[in-house]
């Protein structure tokens, strides 16, 4: 493994998200000193004209492109317009004008929703685009399948090293708690402790509770993102295809979401009732990483959920009457 120098001028994408925020941390922790970020309100990433001026004013060497609009099922459904367009804009937009200024080192962060909704499980790198996608998600995994492909191309055609994780499903500090807009976890640590707080007789939960799904903590997700980085080409290249240039990160095991519900009740010390609304959809069936090329890459996850979901609401708690959380 080549390390990239400590003195590596990185621009991370995305640093106020929960991805983002995690690998900044991460990259600090590890000696970086030279970590390169801007708001929203500094830097649109949507716009081109913008991003252009940003990579021809600072010598960046490394980008981590963790920069996302993200959501729920709810999300995602209501808003498949705002979800492709915008993730697409931030992906070809930094990703070209990264090149254009001679950033000769990417990591793009994608999703597992890239997969087709009835993938084998687990899920291996090469069920990429071999069928039909899950259809409450599908406009955001097209965009971020086009991100993966850009990459992919770009290499191709320019010979960059521009390299893509697919995370699966993450949570941990400065997750989006929105009563809508969450992703599974925040969503129900938010609504357990609010009925705990307001001493409410049940918790309304969408779906039958029987789809399985995979997590992992935002702090590995960080681990392994560096990790990847640090990657000899070589090496990488060896582990990937020319077609196939991305890599799973997750742990290779799931729970149901009844499981979840359940371990995330106990955690905040909710008593009442958990009612499954079979009216809403479930979304895919089950959703697991196949992780045996990061393996071999010689990572694998440290957090264990029942950890991670204590450690989790702990920072929910600890934050409520902060600005960092988003409600």
């Amino acid at each position: 493994m080549i390390t990239l120098p400590l003195t590596t001028r990185i621009y991370v994408a995305g640093h106020r998200g929960m991805v983002g925020s995690a690998i900044v941390r991460k990259l600090r922790a590890q000696g970086y000193e030279n970590i390169v970020t801007r708001t929203h309100a500094e830097l649109d990433l949507t716009s081109q004209g913008d991003v252009r001026a940003f990579f021809a004013e600072d010598s960046i060497e490394y980008v981590v492109l963790a920069a996302a609009k993200v959501g729920g099922i709810h999300a995602n459904n209501e808003y498949p317009a705002d979800f492709i367009y915008e993730n697409l804009m931030i992906e070809c937009n930094v990703i070209h004008e990264a090149f254009t200024a001679g950033v000769k080192k990417l990591l793009f962060l994608g999703s597992s929703c890239i997969y087709p909704k009835l993938a084998s499980q687990p899920m291996q790198e090469s069920a990429l685009l071999t069928d039909t996608l899950e259809s409450t998600n599908e406009p955001y995994a097209i965009a971020k399948i086009a991100g993966i492909k850009l990459c992919e191309s770009y290499n191709r055609q320019h010979g960059t090293d521009y390299r893509s994780v697919m995370p699966t499903n993450l949570y941990g500090p400065y997750d989006n708690y929105h009563p809508e807009n969450s992703h599974v976890i925040p969503a129900l640590i938010r609504r357990f402790h609010d009925a705990k707080r307001n001493d409410a007789e049940e918790v309304v939960i969408w779906g039958t509770g029987k789809p399985m799904r995979e997590f992992l903590h935002v702090d590995d997700m960080a681990a392994a993102c560096i990790h990847v980085m640090n990657l000899d080409a070589e090496i990488y290249q060896a582990n990937t295809q020319p077609m196939l240039s991305h890599i799973n990160v997750g742990t290779g095991c799931d729970v149901t979401i009844r499981e979840l519900a359940e371990s995330l009740a106990d955690v905040v010390g909710y008593k009442g009732r958990i009612i499954f609304d079979s009216s809403k959809p479930d979304g895919s069936p089950r959703k697991l990483m196949n992780v045996d090329r990061l393996r071999a890459l010689g990572w694998q996850y440290k957090i264990e959920l029942k950890e991670g979901l204590a450690s989790a609401y702990q920072w929910y708690v600890d934050n409520l009457d902060d600005e960092a959380i988003r409600l």
